[in-house]
């Protein structure tokens, strides 16, 4: 039906009743100016939503508080700001107020009203105007709180670093044009090499996972993928396992576009020199960042790469809580910001196998020939080795590691990698093997050097006139031997030949080109003037027989990074691997095949149910509260509790380390598997769960961790 105007009756309507409205409010009395305590609050949006910097799960809540006219220009969203918190403070969401006085915040947006209905307490304090907390930032740092079942305040900790006011004072210059699309150089050693830097350059995302060959090009290749996504106009996130590393690609990123575009964040540079470099990078001066872990929450705009390299390395891996992985961050933000992603190593980890097979990234790798080109040759203690010397597969340096050091020696250094450093870290009873402990808190004895006295590797006392509490013997053997025991046993066998160690202590970055032995833990091995021409990989039990899931991976990994160092087979460049040739890591090192390796693993791990290709999660405390979470926890359908199961308690005497159960108490710990996709309704419904008792203050601590990298 409709009217003689040719309008529809409802529509009429709602234009008479829209008249009506606008008429009333015009005659409505105007309100009078909002006040708190006196003080006029701000004429528009009056209300800021803050996140306060305060840890535990269940206050993981936005709180409202009133603006003052005074602060309404400054109190943007992303500033800091001081609240007072307690209660008749703020408001929470959900839940109940908690502690009181005054704490630091962030006001993550502005609203015109609170729906809390009481009085709103104001701001106390703007602490900086500057916006440090920007939206994209901070949609970051909630999906890895959500991933890892932590709250936003803790990953905020890790991901903006310390104000400082004389850095912020600091004007930055305009960043320079973007460079040059880069030579491809050595990236064509890759059949898909050069279309991944194309499409760099030309703004596309690509994602890779980059078996890097061994020898010394891999930092120049990685500083060409980043100059690529500069030439796009766009910026690039490189995060490295530590500063040497990190050092070796800024020079390569240096020589390859120049200074300016790019900057370092690690933590050498100190509080002040760091803010300053975030901040340049906040406010666009530069558009490229290569740094350590922490460096992956750097605000790079318009990113375009991502980039990582050792992904399996422990050091990527966050200490404090919720523990995120620089691995799992970067991926978040290439999804999130729609950049590429290069995961680059020169092995490969299962978790990035598992992202080639499942079609996430493609594979970035050199063929066969290319690969025994670049490649060191690699010996075992093989059949004819072992019929020759009887104690070879034995010995802790059978005639196969002299051959192959007295060769290497005549024509440079040769590298010595040791599990272990120190010098004799673990000591046993000669005649009953067991293990030697000091009488003051039951800590390892161990020997520092030749001629010094036993001294506790725990409390530090030294003891000289020890016996045996089994036996009464008196002498000693060693169980373990470290690097400067090693090199002292080297430097007699091979006398006039230098020396040389690094490891925790004292790290070396670079060694001549002239013959000298160079002893070093994995990781601190230094970079050779023209490559090693030999390397020694010592004690291979050591690492292979850890009671871990990830024991072969992280053998191959070290042993990899060593054998890299080593000049390639056509220029004469030796490994002698000291483990069993049969296993399969010692086999994958042999091929140089590290992606097979991880494939492979990957099989076994879906086979058994292990991660990645299963979530898992652990929860850890006293029995009965462990009990408890999970019983309260609306864990995901199908999802598996294993467990729990006790924790070795720390023996007395010896240094806390993160995890340890409180002194006096017997800690359990369950482990909850889900199938893959359900990751994250596994971290919400134990992250819910935890907050629930927190709240009602029921039991004890209880720790909750996504993804744990220890399942022994």
């Amino acid at each position: 039906m409709s009217s003689e105007n040719g309008r529809d009756p409802g529509e009429r309507g709602e234009q008479l009743a829209l008249i009506r409205e606008t008429v009333r409010k015009a005659k409505a009395p105007r309100a009078k100016p909002r006040t708190w305590r006196g003080a006029a609050l701000a004429g528009e949006l009056p209300v800021a939503r803050v996140l306060v910097d305060k840890g535990p799960v269940h206050l993981d809540k936005l709180w409202d508080y009133a603006v003052p006219a005074e602060m309404d220009a400054e109190a943007r969203p992303g500033v800091r700001v001081r609240v007072r918190f307690g209660a008749g403070t703020g408001k929470v969401r959900e839940g109940r107020r908690e502690g009181g006085g005054l704490l630091d915040g962030y006001i993550v947006e502005r609203i015109a009203e609170s729906d809390y209905r009481g009085p709103l307490a104001a701001l106390a304090q703007v602490v900086s105007p500057e916006p440090v907390l920007s939206p994209p930032l901070l949609a970051l740092c909630r999906a890895v709180a959500e991933r890892y079942a932590g709250s936003l305040a803790d990953v905020l900790q890790l991901a903006i670093p310390p104000r400082n006011a004389k850095a912020e004072a600091e004007r930055f210059p305009a960043p320079p044009p973007p460079p040059a699309v880069p030579a491809l150089a050595s990236w064509t050693r890759y059949p898909e090499g050069p279309a991944f830097l194309e499409a760099l350059a030309k703004g596309g995302a690509p994602r890779a996972v980059w078996t890097a060959l061994p020898g010394p090009h891999w930092p120049w290749e990685l500083a060409a993928a980043v100059a690529a996504a500069l030439a796009s106009g766009r910026g690039a996130l490189v995060v490295m396992p530590d500063g040497r590393s990190a050092a070796r690609v800024d020079a390569a990123l240096t020589e390859l576009v120049g200074s300016g575009l790019h900057t370092v964040l690690v933590a050498d540079s100190g509080p002040e020199e760091r803010y300053r470099r975030w901040l340049a990078i906040r406010r666009g001066a530069v558009r490229a960042v290569v740094g350590t872990r922490a460096a992956m929450y750097a605000p790079v705009a318009d990113l375009g790469l991502v980039a990582l390299w050792d992904d399996g390395n422990s050091s990527h891996s966050d200490t404090n809580a919720p523990h995120p992985h620089a691995r799992d961050v970067l991926l978040l933000r290439a999804v999130h910001e729609k950049a590429a992603c290069l995961l680059g190593d020169l092995g490969r980890t299962v978790e990035a196998a598992q992202l080639v097979e499942n079609g996430w990234a493609r594979p970035l790798e050199a063929t066969r020939e290319q690969v025994r080109a670049a490649a060191p040759l690699i010996r075992t203690v093989d059949e004819v080795e072992a019929a020759r010397d009887e104690a070879a597969r034995a010995a802790r340096l059978p005639s196969l590691a002299w051959q192959t050091a007295r060769a290497g020696l005549q024509r440079g250094p040769v590298l010595v990698q040791v599990p272990r450093r120190g010098y004799v870290p673990r000591l046993a009873c000669e005649r009953c093997r067991e293990p030697a402990r000091c009488r003051h808190c039951a800590g390892p004895l161990e020997a520092r050097s030749n001629d010094s006295a036993l001294c506790c590797g725990w409390c530090g006392q030294q003891a000289p006139d020890w016996r045996c509490v089994d036996c009464g013997s008196t002498r000693l053997r060693a169980r373990i031997v470290g690097a400067r025991r090693t090199a002292e046993e080297l430097g007699l066998a091979f006398p006039g030949v230098p020396v040389r160690t690094s490891g925790r202590d004292h790290i070396l970055d670079t060694v001549p080109a002239r013959p000298a032995l160079v002893v070093s833990t994995p990781g601190a091995e230094p970079v050779a003037d023209g490559g090693y021409t030999a390397a020694l990989l010592l004690d291979g039990w050591a690492l292979l027989g850890r009671p871990d899931l990830r024991a072969g991976e992280e053998a191959l990994r070290r042993w990899l990074g060593a054998a890299s160092l080593v000049r390639g087979q056509e220029e004469g460049g030796t490994v002698a691997v000291i483990a069993e040739p049969t296993l399969r890591p010692v086999q994958a090192l042999v091929r140089w095949d590290p992606a097979g390796h991880a494939v492979r693993e990957l099989a076994e791990r879906a086979e058994l149910g292990f991660p990645p290709v299963s979530r898992m999660a652990s929860v850890t405390g006293r029995i009965e509260d462990v009990g408890a979470l999970l019983g309260a926890a609306e864990l995901p359908e199908g999802a598996e509790v294993l467990g729990p199961v006790p924790i070795p308690v720390p023996d007395p005497g010896r240094p806390r380390r993160p995890g340890d159960p409180p002194p006096g108490e017997e800690w359990q710990r369950a482990l909850v598997r889900v199938r893959p996709g359900q990751g994250a309704a596994l971290a919400a419904a134990l992250k819910a769960a935890h907050a629930a008792r927190l709240v009602r203050r029921e039991g004890e601590q209880v720790r909750v961790r996504i993804d744990p990298p220890d399942l022994g």
